[in-house]
Protein backbone atom coordinates (compact mmCIF):
# COMPACT_ATOMS: atom_id res chain seq x y z
CA UNK A 1 0.00 0.00 0.00
CA UNK A 2 1.55 3.92 -0.84
CA UNK A 3 0.74 6.41 1.16
CA UNK A 4 -1.87 7.82 -1.80
CA UNK A 5 -3.77 5.01 -0.96
CA UNK A 6 -3.79 5.57 2.29
CA UNK A 7 -4.68 9.84 2.58
CA UNK A 8 -6.04 9.76 -0.80
CA UNK A 9 -5.03 12.50 -3.66
CA UNK A 10 -4.92 16.26 -2.98
CA UNK A 11 -8.44 17.68 -4.11
CA UNK A 12 -11.43 19.99 -3.30
CA UNK A 13 -13.86 17.49 -1.66
CA UNK A 14 -16.24 15.99 -0.85
CA UNK A 15 -15.35 12.83 -2.51
CA UNK A 16 -12.80 11.56 -4.13
CA UNK A 17 -15.12 9.13 -6.83
CA UNK A 18 -17.58 12.21 -7.52
CA UNK A 19 -15.93 15.15 -7.35
CA UNK A 20 -12.22 14.84 -8.00
CA UNK A 21 -12.43 11.87 -10.48
CA UNK A 22 -15.40 14.01 -12.71
CA UNK A 23 -13.13 16.72 -12.60
CA UNK A 24 -10.46 14.36 -13.65
CA UNK A 25 -13.05 13.19 -16.40
CA UNK A 26 -13.71 16.57 -17.67
CA UNK A 27 -10.21 17.74 -17.72
CA UNK A 28 -9.21 14.56 -19.92
CA UNK A 29 -12.61 15.25 -22.25
CA UNK A 30 -11.05 18.40 -22.86
CA UNK A 31 -8.00 17.75 -23.41
CA UNK A 32 -9.23 15.30 -26.18
CA UNK A 33 -11.23 17.81 -27.68
CA UNK A 34 -8.28 19.69 -28.27
CA UNK A 35 -10.00 23.10 -28.74
CA UNK A 36 -11.75 25.73 -26.88
CA UNK A 37 -15.21 24.61 -25.47
CA UNK A 38 -18.14 26.00 -26.70
CA UNK A 39 -21.15 23.28 -25.57
CA UNK A 40 -20.94 20.75 -23.72
CA UNK A 41 -24.16 18.15 -23.16
CA UNK A 42 -23.26 16.22 -19.76
CA UNK A 43 -25.37 12.99 -19.12
CA UNK A 44 -25.21 11.23 -16.03
CA UNK A 45 -25.64 7.82 -15.28
CA UNK A 46 -25.91 5.41 -11.95
CA UNK A 47 -24.31 7.20 -8.98
CA UNK A 48 -23.08 9.86 -10.67
CA UNK A 49 -27.12 10.93 -11.30
CA UNK A 50 -28.55 9.40 -8.30
CA UNK A 51 -25.78 11.13 -5.75
CA UNK A 52 -23.53 13.52 -7.59
CA UNK A 53 -25.26 16.78 -7.04
CA UNK A 54 -25.06 16.00 -2.99
CA UNK A 55 -20.94 15.64 -4.03
CA UNK A 56 -21.03 18.05 -6.87
CA UNK A 57 -20.50 16.03 -9.66
CA UNK A 58 -22.01 18.63 -11.81
CA UNK A 59 -19.91 21.46 -11.00
CA UNK A 60 -16.50 19.19 -10.94
CA UNK A 61 -17.68 17.76 -14.41
CA UNK A 62 -17.48 21.34 -15.60
CA UNK A 63 -14.56 22.62 -13.71
CA UNK A 64 -12.71 20.10 -15.34
CA UNK A 65 -13.75 21.06 -18.69
CA UNK A 66 -12.62 24.25 -17.92
CA UNK A 67 -9.39 23.09 -17.66
CA UNK A 68 -9.24 22.67 -13.55
CA UNK A 69 -7.53 20.02 -12.17
CA UNK A 70 -8.98 18.48 -8.73
CA UNK A 71 -7.02 20.78 -6.54
CA UNK A 72 -8.80 24.01 -7.63
CA UNK A 73 -10.49 25.83 -5.24
CA UNK A 74 -12.53 27.89 -7.97
CA UNK A 75 -14.25 24.28 -8.82
CA UNK A 76 -17.38 25.17 -6.64
CA UNK A 77 -17.64 28.47 -9.01
CA UNK A 78 -17.15 26.32 -12.27
CA UNK A 79 -20.82 26.44 -13.82
CA UNK A 80 -20.80 30.89 -12.60
CA UNK A 81 -17.99 31.12 -14.33
CA UNK A 82 -18.72 28.92 -17.85
CA UNK A 83 -21.87 30.89 -18.25
CA UNK A 84 -19.27 34.25 -18.19
CA UNK A 85 -17.34 32.85 -20.82
CA UNK A 86 -20.48 31.99 -23.08
CA UNK A 87 -20.28 28.31 -22.66
CA UNK A 88 -23.56 26.34 -23.30
CA UNK A 89 -23.76 23.50 -20.95
CA UNK A 90 -27.04 21.44 -20.74
CA UNK A 91 -27.28 18.13 -18.16
CA UNK A 92 -29.63 15.07 -18.45
CA UNK A 93 -29.43 11.54 -17.85
CA UNK A 94 -28.12 8.42 -19.55
CA UNK A 95 -28.48 5.04 -19.35
CA UNK A 96 -24.86 3.44 -19.56
CA UNK A 97 -25.94 0.00 -17.98
CA UNK A 98 -22.71 -1.55 -19.41
CA UNK A 99 -20.30 0.85 -17.93
CA UNK A 100 -19.17 1.14 -14.88
CA UNK A 101 -22.09 3.45 -11.80
CA UNK A 102 -19.86 6.68 -11.71
CA UNK A 103 -20.28 7.39 -15.50
CA UNK A 104 -21.19 9.83 -17.63
CA UNK A 105 -21.40 10.61 -21.40
CA UNK A 106 -20.35 13.84 -22.71
CA UNK A 107 -21.03 15.30 -26.15
CA UNK A 108 -18.50 18.22 -26.91
CA UNK A 109 -18.32 21.10 -28.97
CA UNK A 110 -15.32 23.14 -29.59
CA UNK A 111 -15.01 26.80 -30.85
CA UNK A 112 -13.69 25.95 -34.09
CA UNK A 113 -16.64 22.89 -34.56
CA UNK A 114 -15.19 19.73 -33.88
CA UNK A 115 -17.07 17.25 -31.81
CA UNK A 116 -16.14 14.77 -29.36
CA UNK A 117 -18.26 12.30 -27.72
CA UNK A 118 -16.48 10.71 -24.57
CA UNK A 119 -18.13 8.55 -21.86
CA UNK A 120 -15.77 8.29 -18.50
CA UNK A 121 -15.79 6.21 -15.57
CA UNK A 122 -14.46 7.16 -11.96
CA UNK A 123 -13.75 3.84 -10.81
CA UNK A 124 -12.60 4.78 -6.92
CA UNK A 125 -9.34 7.51 -5.42
CA UNK A 126 -10.32 9.52 -8.45
CA UNK A 127 -8.63 7.16 -10.44
CA UNK A 128 -10.50 7.14 -14.27
CA UNK A 129 -11.14 5.24 -17.20
CA UNK A 130 -12.12 6.74 -20.40
CA UNK A 131 -13.89 4.05 -21.99
CA UNK A 132 -15.59 5.20 -25.19
CA UNK A 133 -14.86 8.01 -27.62
CA UNK A 134 -17.63 8.53 -30.27
CA UNK A 135 -19.34 5.15 -30.18
CA UNK A 136 -16.36 2.47 -30.01
CA UNK A 137 -14.85 1.42 -26.82
CA UNK A 138 -11.97 2.62 -25.50
CA UNK A 139 -9.76 1.98 -22.26
CA UNK A 140 -7.40 4.51 -20.61
CA UNK A 141 -6.82 6.43 -17.75
CA UNK A 142 -4.87 9.65 -18.94
CA UNK A 143 -1.91 9.13 -17.04
CA UNK A 144 -0.26 8.86 -20.02
CA UNK A 145 0.18 10.79 -23.76
CA UNK A 146 -2.25 8.74 -25.77
CA UNK A 147 -3.12 8.58 -29.25
CA UNK A 148 -6.32 7.23 -30.68
CA UNK A 149 -6.75 6.30 -34.21
CA UNK A 150 -10.00 5.84 -35.88
CA UNK A 151 -9.64 3.69 -39.02
CA UNK A 152 -11.53 1.66 -41.43
CA UNK A 153 -10.55 -2.56 -40.25
CA UNK A 154 -7.63 -2.96 -43.39
CA UNK A 155 -4.20 -4.17 -43.21
CA UNK A 156 -1.79 -2.22 -42.83
CA UNK A 157 -2.98 0.72 -40.47
CA UNK A 158 -1.36 -0.57 -37.45
CA UNK A 159 2.10 -0.93 -38.82
CA UNK A 160 1.76 3.05 -40.41
CA UNK A 161 1.08 3.93 -36.70
CA UNK A 162 3.66 2.51 -35.04
CA UNK A 163 6.62 3.04 -37.60
CA UNK A 164 5.68 6.44 -37.27
CA UNK A 165 6.07 6.35 -33.49
CA UNK A 166 9.66 3.93 -34.00
CA UNK A 167 10.52 7.32 -36.18
CA UNK A 168 9.86 9.69 -33.69
CA UNK A 169 11.02 7.51 -31.03
CA UNK A 170 8.18 7.53 -29.03
CA UNK A 171 8.17 4.05 -27.13
CA UNK A 172 4.67 2.44 -26.91
CA UNK A 173 3.59 1.69 -23.73
CA UNK A 174 0.47 -0.10 -23.89
CA UNK A 175 -1.68 -0.87 -27.41
CA UNK A 176 -5.18 -1.75 -27.32
CA UNK A 177 -7.02 -2.54 -30.79
CA UNK A 178 -10.97 -2.53 -31.04
CA UNK A 179 -13.32 -3.29 -33.89
CA UNK A 180 -17.17 -2.82 -34.65
CA UNK A 181 -16.49 -6.17 -36.97
CA UNK A 182 -13.80 -7.17 -39.57
CA UNK A 183 -13.82 -4.84 -42.25
CA UNK A 184 -15.52 -2.04 -40.45
CA UNK A 185 -14.86 0.91 -38.00
CA UNK A 186 -11.60 0.09 -35.89
CA UNK A 187 -9.68 2.29 -33.40
CA UNK A 188 -6.60 1.90 -32.54
CA UNK A 189 -5.33 3.31 -28.66
CA UNK A 190 -2.00 3.95 -27.68
CA UNK A 191 -0.94 4.87 -24.39
CA UNK A 192 2.86 6.36 -24.52
CA UNK A 193 5.67 6.96 -22.97
CA UNK A 194 6.24 10.47 -24.29
CA UNK A 195 4.65 13.14 -26.57
CA UNK A 196 4.22 13.06 -30.52
CA UNK A 197 5.26 15.84 -32.53
CA UNK A 198 2.15 17.83 -33.60
CA UNK A 199 3.69 17.48 -37.58
CA UNK A 200 3.00 13.70 -37.25
CA UNK A 201 -0.66 13.71 -35.71
CA UNK A 202 -1.04 15.98 -39.09
CA UNK A 203 0.85 13.39 -40.92
CA UNK A 204 -1.31 10.37 -39.66
CA UNK A 205 -4.66 12.67 -40.52
CA UNK A 206 -3.75 12.49 -44.15
CA UNK A 207 -3.37 8.53 -44.10
CA UNK A 208 -5.94 6.87 -46.57
CA UNK A 209 -8.23 4.82 -44.45
CA UNK A 210 -7.96 6.82 -41.06
CA UNK A 211 -10.96 8.52 -40.51
CA UNK A 212 -9.90 10.73 -37.27
CA UNK A 213 -7.07 11.27 -34.76
CA UNK A 214 -7.78 12.13 -31.37
CA UNK A 215 -4.38 13.28 -28.90
CA UNK A 216 -4.30 13.12 -25.41
CA UNK A 217 -1.44 15.35 -24.32
CA UNK A 218 -0.29 15.45 -20.58
CA UNK A 219 1.16 19.11 -21.36
CA UNK A 220 -0.58 21.85 -20.12
CA UNK A 221 -2.35 24.09 -22.03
Amino acid sequence: MNIFEIIGPVMVGPSSSHTAGAVKIGYASRKLLGEKLKAAEILLHGSFLATGKGHGTNFALVAGLLGMKEDNPLIPESLQLAKEQGIEITFGRADLSDYHPNSVLLNLTGTKGRKLQVIGESVGGSIINIASIDGLRTNFSGENPTLIVHNKDQPGHVSEVTSMLAHKSVNIAAMQLYRAKRGGDAVMVLELDSEIPQESLHWLTKLEGVEKVTYYSCLEN
